[in-house]
């Protein structure tokens, strides 16, 4: 194929018109969809060049009319090509009005306006709304909307976009149309529209400051008892941000519609929020206690972005974290006040270092602000989301509770109703507490992960205590030499009972309590600690106060130590993880062996006693004693030696089912201890109880004894909500046994009505580490419920197979290598965005043995040589083969 073209961000150049108002008509039809666009355009007058021509953005469009203040555009006016509409020597003001006509019945790509299910649908961002009509679709146009559209009253008695609704009435034939009216500017991106056989829940929410808002949940017609739990978790978030940043919500309407085909979890598209029917619908029959937390975690976001988002937006898409990675942050915080910090916190690293880690460290590599892209839509990352929210946590750190709050305040008095940059943020929370964050701005600009490593002295004479920090980054694409970052450390002392210290650093009057923060702002910098008056084991990095990897050099007693008392839980759980990984890994590199009787009891010891403890969150408990995935081991052995899955998967059972066995009786008891007690609760106890049962059936699973089959069966035959019926057909899943095939075909049939449901069926058969499961897993894709034009049943059985069971996708044969790219090819002719995300997998192909690395790159350069292949997909094999 022709090499797409690179955007950058230093060729960046304001609009050279602006968009006042923008007036929508859409006519959907059965075939055709008529789309009437009414601008009111002006020049960019703060341009020198004053003859540059209008140029707009359309993708699969067909042009009917163009007039210019009411009058047609002869055809020599203008220049059309597939990405642009170009009109020459346009007025200083005027009104466009353009028709054209698409096709949302074949639109798979599920971006733009589509049609799937009989739901008409929009999804805009990042570059979607030029799959509508003709328009200058980028973020720094800010407009004001007003949006009639016109259906069948019948097939689409529910008709919605953005704002309020202005009014309504009936056309002949039995058809009628709705006009909504957006009060704020915003950019095109979060345009949105909705027709459909709806039914909705009703609730209405007073602000602080008196107003009503009225709260919709629009959903189809058999989902209706699922959305109690949306519609509270709305509430609770509309609360929190005015409790905790004093954000009311401007319009008086607030709607959510659950669709089943969306590429993404959620839009917050101005008032109108689409959201993958996933992150609304629940009750206990059909949604795990995670379901239930991830809804409320992403009904949160997107009522959040109401601010950071849609009323201060994007300069450019190049700045997409200042929306996002201060949103994630947001919903963290919300998440951790509405359920367990630390847990939280424990659950957010561990996606952080299995995800963005490895994306730091592989051939997608980027800023948080990216210099380059060549599609957008490959950037909505974990670096961009997740490592985001770190940057801006650790601004939070850094100027505390208040001043942050002070920060957020000075950004939205100066920048609601802007298009602004990452830069703009973080002036205003400088300004705001006189502060010099000037080399905290590296985090935005500098790709990849920093690595501290830590020397420590004890002085017995002088009671003093140093630790020497030194701080590196690895090279990244484009990018081989780094600066010093300022980076927050937080630490901690310990004595040898398992006390914390008070801490005084040298120069200090007095102690400063027993947690600090250690501003690291040179390569290698050394604190002195006063009045220390034994040698103490540090608690490192607490709270996970940066996102850098630490090479402290601990010994397995010290981590041992503190898994069993360290005050700080984040550290505690680091230590235990990284004490399980050590000797895993040791394994795995042949440096201890298998039967070594005192390595199982260096485990197990500690094990039991955080399993027993009384005074340890069972929550927490559950977390702890979740060991290191096959995936992370992969992660943490790439940074010294070539993945081998094999071997990594032998040790990992091994361990496992050394553990379950040693400590089978304990198992036991805390399963039976845990039993629900009364009627299913979503409550932070009960979620940790059922955590902690389900752990303990897990280890028990290992065993694969009649006896345990048997109480797996008993509780998937029994359960009464899906957390406890769903653990236990995952434990029967990895095990060769009749049972198993009657709870897989019992399963399907008690709830093959619901899709929902159904993407847990396909994914833990995707999971499940029976031999050659691929060969199931291949049958499973001409399943009258599976559909590869469906991003969720995609999401279930293909990455799930691929990125949650790395033994098997990892066979030596290359069969599961061969899978991924047949369906990458399938879904590259269907939604390229897709299928962009599942090429991804390859990204870390030399991080493997040799011979999976050469199985692996033939299949990139099959990839990247097919005829056609998008340009969503070239960007990532393209950077995956350098």
């Amino acid at each position: 194929m022709e090499k797409p073209e690179v955007k950058y961000l230093k060729d960046y150049r304001p609009p050279a018109y602006w968009i006042d108002n923008t007036e929508l008509n859409f006519d959907l039809q059965e075939t055709n969809t008529l789309v009437k666009s009414v601008l009111n355009i002006r020049r960019n007058n703060d341009l020198s060049d004053k003859t540059i021509p209008l140029v707009l953005d359309g993708k699969n469009l067909e042009l009917l009319f163009v007039k210019i203040d009411k009058k047609h555009l002869d055809s020599d006016k203008y220049q059309i090509n597939s990405e642009n509409l170009t009109i020459y020597d346009v007025p200083e003001s005027f009104s466009l009005e353009v028709t054209t006509k698409i096709q949302p019945q074949n639109n798979t790509s599920l971006e733009g306006l589509y049609k799937a299910g009989g739901i008409f649908c929009t999804q805009c961002e990042a570059e979607g709304f030029r799959k509508i009509t003709y328009f200058p679709d980028r973020p720094d146009v800010m407009s004001k909307y007003s949006c009639t559209i016109t259906a069948d009253r019948e097939k689409y008695p529910i008709l919605l976009s953005n704002g309020n609704l202005i009014n309504s009435g009936m056309t002949d034939q039995n058809r009628h149309w709705a006009q909504w009216e957006d009060p704020f500017k915003k950019p095109s991106y979060l345009f949105a529209l909705v027709a459909g056989d709806l039914v909705y829940i009703e609730d209405f929410y007073k602000t602080k400051s008196g107003r009503s808002v009225t709260l919709r949940i629009y959903v189809e017609h058999m989902n209706i008892d699922k959305c109690g739990h949306a519609m509270q978790s709305l509430k609770k978030a509309m609360k929190w941000d005015e409790d905790v940043f004093g954000l009311e919500y401007d319009l008086d309407i607030y709607m959510i519609v659950a669709v089943n085909d969306f590429n993404m979890g959620a839009m917050e598209n101005k008032g109108l929020n689409i959201f993958n029917s996933k992150y609304v619908l629940a009750k206990p029959e059909t949604a795990t206690d995670i379901d239930f937390w991830n809804i409320e975690r992403v009904i949160a976001h997107e009522y959040f972005h109401n601010w950071t988002g849609n009323r201060v937006t994007l300069k450019n898409w190049f700045q997409l974290s200042l929306k996002e990675g201060l949103t994630v942050f947001r919903d963290q915080e919300f998440s951790s006040d509405m359920t367990s910090r630390p847990v939280k916190r424990i659950s957010d690293v561990r996606s952080l270092r299995s995800f963005q880690f490895p994306e730091d460290a592989g051939p997608m590599a980027h800023p948080v602000r990216p210099e380059s892209y060549i599609e957008m839509d490959n950037f909505y990352t974990m670096t961009v989301y997740e490592k985001g929210a770190e940057i801006i946590r650790m601004i939070h750190r850094i100027l505390g509770k208040q001043g942050f709050r002070k920060g957020m305040n000075l950004y939205f008095k100066r920048h609601d109703g802007q298009a602004v940059t990452t830069e703009d943020f973080v002036k205003a929370m400088e300004d705001a507490n006189q502060a010099d964050l000037r080399q905290f701005r590296l985090w935005y600009s500098q790709a990849g992960t920093p690595e501290i490593s830590v020397k420590r002295a004890y002085n017995h004479k002088n009671k003093t205590y140093s630790m020497t920090f030194t701080q590196k980054c690895p090279p990244s694409p484009g990018m081989s030499e780094k600066k010093a970052m300022h980076i927050p450390v937080a630490v901690g002392l310990l004595d040898k009972a398992g006390n914390d210290m008070p801490l005084q650093l040298a120069g200090q009057d007095k102690p400063e309590g027993t947690t600090i923060l250690l501003n690291l702002y040179k390569t290698t910098q050394t604190f002195e600690f006063v009045n220390v008056y034994e040698p103490p084991v540090p608690s490192i990095l607490r709270g996970f106060s940066a996102p850098v990897k630490l090479r402290a050099e601990y010994t397995s007693r010290e981590q041992a130590f503190l898994l069993a008392n360290d005050s700080d839980e984040f550290h505690r759980w680091d230590s235990g993880q990284r004490f399980f990984a050590g000797t895993m890994i040791n394994m795995v590199q042949g440096k201890i062996k298998n039967h070594d009787p005192d390595v199982l009891g260096a485990i197990i010891e500690p094990f039991r006693k955080t399993l027993l403890s009384t005074e340890l969150d069972k929550a927490f408990i559950s977390h702890v004693l979740t060991l290191p995935s096959e995936s992370e081991l992969g992660i943490l052995i790439s940074e010294t030696a070539p993945i081998d899955p094999e071997l990594i998967h032998q040790v990992r059972r091994f361990i496992t089912h050394a553990i379950a066995k040693a400590l089978k009786n304990d198992f036991e008891r805390i399963y039976q201890d845990n039993q629900e007690k009364g009627l299913y609760n979503i409550d932070a106890e009960s979620i940790a109880r059922r955590s902690l049962k389900n752990l303990a059936l897990s280890y028990l699973g290992m065993l694969e004894t009649p006896e345990i089959i048997k109480i797996a069966c008993n509780q998937f035959n029994k359960a009464e909500n899906m957390t406890d019926e769903i653990a236990a057909l995952g434990v029967l899943s990895h095990i060769q046994c009749s049972e198993r095939e009657k709870a897989i075909d019992d399963f399907y049939q008690k709830w093959k009505s619901d899709t929902l449901v159904l993407d847990k069926w396909f994914a833990i058969q995707a999971g499940s580490q029976i031999p050659g499961i691929i060969d199931k897993i291949k049958e499973l894709l001409n399943h009258p419920d599976f559909s590869i034009k469906n991003p969720n049943k995609v999401r279930a059985l293909v990455s799930s197979f691929c990125g949650m069971n790395p033994w098997q996708f990892h066979h030596i044969s290359g069969n599961g290598y061969k899978f991924m790219t047949d369906r990458i090819l399938e879904l590259n002719a269907i939604n390229p965005q897709i299928a962009a995300r599942m090429a991804g997998i390859f990204n870390h192909w030399k991080k493997y043995e040799p011979s999976r690395q050469k199985l692996m790159k033939a299949e990139l350069e099959k990839i990247i040589n097919t005829p056609d292949i998008s340009r969503h997909v070239y960007e990532i094999v393209s950077k995956a083969l350098v």
